[in-house]
């Protein structure tokens, strides 16, 4: 799966909780400054992209992804094949 791939596919999840337009989000706004995502929110953001990408998010590493660009490199490091 492509950057792009796991973008659209966070972007996506990330409207479907938050009602946030896809197109707002990119690899480098901020869940919480610019988007106004509360910390509820990206417990259910993880939770949905643990399911839809296959991977585990522990509340360790939730806590250092910033941005969508954070959370698309983790989920690739996690092991999803390319």
């Amino acid at each position: 799966m492509t950057d792009a791939e796991l973008m659209t596919g966070l972007a996506d999840i990330v409207n479907e909780i938050t009602g946030i337009p896809t197109a707002d989000v990119t690899p480098d706004v901020r869940f919480s400054d610019d988007l106004d995502v509360d910390s509820l929110s990206m417990v259910e953001i993880a939770l949905a992209a643990e399911e839809k990408f296959g991977v585990r998010i522990p509340d360790s590493e939730l806590v250092k992804l910033k941005t969508p660009g954070d959370a698309v490199a983790f989920i690739k490091k996690a092991g999803i094949p390319a």
